[in-house]
């Protein structure tokens, strides 16, 4: 089955990255399906991250770094930005089509065949079910030697959630999904909490919050699993700017006999405490795993998305730099921020914000107050909800101006002349869907 044919027919089946709705997270349907398939799940050792942020940032430092230490790795993330195959791939690309189309046609067989009347609850199989059973058909397929899977939502009933990891990874927590995972920080820390299993070590990235931490040591001590608080085994972490617009990172581990050192990709100080945390994780699922191979590896990761800084056009050239970072949270937006103003040596850029409803807008506005020369403020493309007028209330009671644009390409390329006229860096935020729309408006312009 060709990739194409496959995606289509996985968007026959309930989406909920792109329609909310409460009352389809269970691992019932994901258990059936996999015993029907000999439990590919179980085939790869894996490890396993759950968290509001960074997650998908360690989930590519991890894949490289055992890519430097010689395993094979397949990785599994969301959301992708512009191909399917970001979701399932390797450390340093995609699969060979045959892998992909192998695991299509086995996944596909074995969804048709099964009647309506076994499904478990009579409740058909979701999205992201059958693209995480399609993560596991993949790595079993290509026969990696290790896997790395980031939840998509929450953690207890996420449908990655099947896994029994050599290691699970916890990172930081904030109020969000709050619908579906709880009102307080404990709550959400409870379901982030539920990747913990028994006797598995957790690994736990520096948290805002001091209750969470109390939450994941409390289930780590119920399932008797060794219990690494990142933040309490490194110390001396250091950071700094390169003029080429690397990050030169440093820390100690009381777990290593070698300082760490990397030059990498990712910038700002939470990515630090992530290289940090990617460096325990791996060490502590993998112990062969050498410092020299753990800095290689922390070199070469990268994503797009992640305080992307992309070429710019030439009929925008009077852009000084343009930004791309899906950060949607209060905390990741507050640290993209500073990155940027740090990085450029700049007190204000220009701005092209959107985001789903569900996110903490009243918080987040005032981040850019006295920030910004231009705020183009829009919708995350047509796949997340989200109420723009809540948006430019939020930006307004914050006695900020601003332009909205309901149509995002006509966002998209407002936000570009005005940075170009002004001179400025221009930052893309708020969701991973808007920094898609800014791909798709530059493909469609290369072909103009």
């Amino acid at each position: 089955m060709k990739l194409s044919d496959f995606l289509n027919w996985l968007d026959s089946y309930l989406n909920f990255e792109k329609q909310q709705k409460k009352g389809i997270f269970w691992l019932e349907s994901m258990r059936f399906l996999c015993g029907k398939l000999g439990n590919p799940q179980n085939d790869v050792p894996c490890i396993h991250i759950a968290g509001s942020k960074g997650k998908g940032s360690v989930s590519k430092m991890i894949a490289c770094i055992l890519n430097e230490a010689g395993y094979s790795c397949g990785l599994y993330m969301s959301p992708h930005i512009s191909d399917f195959r970001e979701r399932i791939g390797t450390a340093d690309g995609f699969f060979s089509d045959k892998v992909y189309e192998d695991a299509a046609d086995e996944l596909y067989r074995c969804v048709s065949s099964i009647p309506a009347e076994e499904l478990p609850g009579a409740r058909q199989f979701t999205w992201f079910e059958l693209v995480t059973v399609y993560s596991f058909l993949c790595f079993r397929t290509a026969g990696v030697d290790f896997a790395v899977y980031e939840t998509g939502l929450g953690g207890r009933l996420d449908s990655t959630n099947v896994v029994l990891p050599l290691a699970s990874v916890i990172m930081t927590i904030e109020r969000e999904h709050t619908e579906f995972l709880g009102d307080t920080i404990e709550k959400i820390a409870g379901e982030k909490a539920g990747i913990i299993k028994p006797s598995v070590p957790v690994v736990v990235g520096r948290q805002r919050y001091p209750e969470a931490g109390k939450v994941f040591e409390k289930q780590a001590e119920k399932c008797n699993s060794l219990y690494k608080d990142v933040y309490d085994i490194i110390h001396n972490l250091s950071f700094l700017y390169t003029s080429e617009g690397f990050m030169q990172v440093k820390f100690e581990c009381d777990e290593f006999d070698f300082p760490v050192e990397a030059k990498m990709r990712f910038c700002g100080e939470e990515q630090a405490w992530n290289a940090a945390t990617a460096s325990v994780a791996v060490k502590t699922a993998v112990p062969s795993v050498t410092v020299s191979q753990i800095e290689q590896g922390l070199s070469k990761a990268s994503l797009p998305g992640r305080f992307e800084i992309r070429n710019v056009p030439s009929l925008y050239g009077g852009i000084r730099s343009l930004v791309l970072d899906g950060a949607h949270t209060v905390s990741s937006i507050f640290y993209t921020v500073n990155t940027l103003c740090s990085v450029f040596s700049c007190s204000s850029f220009d701005l092209l914000f959107a985001c789903a409803a569900d996110k903490d807008i009243k918080d987040i506005a005032p981040l850019f107050k006295g920030k910004c020369r231009n705020i183009t403020i829009t919708r995350p493309g047509n796949v997340r909800a989200s109420d723009i007028s809540s948006v430019a209330s939020c930006f307004s009671e914050n006695e900020m101006t601003f332009e909205a644009q309901t149509d995002c390409s006509l966002a998209v390329q407002s936000a570009l002349e005005k940075a170009s006229d002004s001179g400025a860096v221009l930052l893309v935020a708020g969701s991973f869907y808007l920094l898609a729309e800014v791909n798709e408006f530059f493909s469609h312009s290369a072909t103009e």
